[in-house]
């Protein structure tokens, strides 16, 4: 009889991707957390020279759930975000949520934040910070600038938060969206692509998410650079803005049919 072949290997809707640059021992607690409730899981290892990969390697090798992708050098956030949303496009996977690699974030948010995807495909699911006892007040009111500034590059969505990481986006859209910029690699990854995709018509859903931070002695890590990567902020929101202002007639029409409907 002639063999039969195996049934195809069914696309999943989501992946989860964790950038990762020199993220300590946090990173296989994170990973381990996050392929806990969801899978496939794709480690983009950033260019990292503290050995953090090793372990996540490891553990990759006896669960097929978990894949680790390797940058020869640093390129930020939004290049290792970038590569991983390539291969999902591929793939046909439709979204992917992107989370810290620092344990900073809830992995038992992420199936919610799926579903909710799922159900909203003109959506954007976005994580709202709710900040615990251990959040640095310089991070927590630095950002209320950038917020507002991302509102009105956006025509004033409802963007609650707009440095926030954990976060659903289309793939195949915010693939295209950045393969037609220079920009959007590093901390303004995050900025940038929510006011672009919000451009490009998606609405956003916020979610409320508690974030941790971890003291160094805790294994936390931070490579955000105040004056370097404020100063890269204020660069991008600026550029925004002109691009909103042509985009303006475009925005309020889609605003207000969104209103009549």
């Amino acid at each position: 009889m002639p063999s039969v072949p195996p049934p195809p290997v069914p696309v999943p809707f989501g992946v989860v991707v964790l950038p990762s640059f020199n993220s300590g021992a946090k990173l296989l607690e994170t990973v381990k957390a996050a392929a806990s409730v969801w899978q496939p899981v794709w480690v983009v290892i950033d260019g990292s020279t503290d050995g953090s990969a090793r372990a996540v390697e490891e553990l990759a090798q006896v669960d097929t759930g978990i894949e680790v992708m390797h940058r020869e050098t640093n390129g930020g956030k939004g290049a290792a975000v970038l590569d991983a949303l390539r291969r999902a496009r591929e793939a046909g996977i439709a979204r992917a949520l992107v989370m810290d690699a620092d344990g900073q974030h809830p992995a038992d948010a992420i199936d919610n934040f799926f579903r909710l995807a799922r159900e909203n495909p003109d959506a954007l699911i976005l994580g709202r910070p709710v900040f615990g006892a251990d959040a640095p007040a310089l991070r927590v009111h630095g950002r209320r600038a950038g917020n507002f500034f991302t509102r009105v590059n956006t025509g004033w969505a409802d963007i609650a938060d707009s440095l926030f990481g954990f976060r659903v986006y289309p793939v195949a859209e915010t693939v295209a969206i950045m393969e037609n910029l220079r920009t959007a690699r590093r901390f303004d990854f995050d900025t940038e692509i929510v006011v672009r995709l919000c451009w490009a018509g998606f609405r956003p859903i916020n979610v409320p998410v508690p974030v941790r931070y971890f003291s160094s002695s805790d294994g936390g890590s931070t490579y955000f650079h105040y004056v370097r990567d404020n100063a890269l902020l204020i660069r991008t929101h600026a550029r925004l803005f002109f691009g909103m202002i042509a985009r303006l007639p475009r925005i309020l029409s889609r605003r207000r049919k969104a209103a009549t409907t």
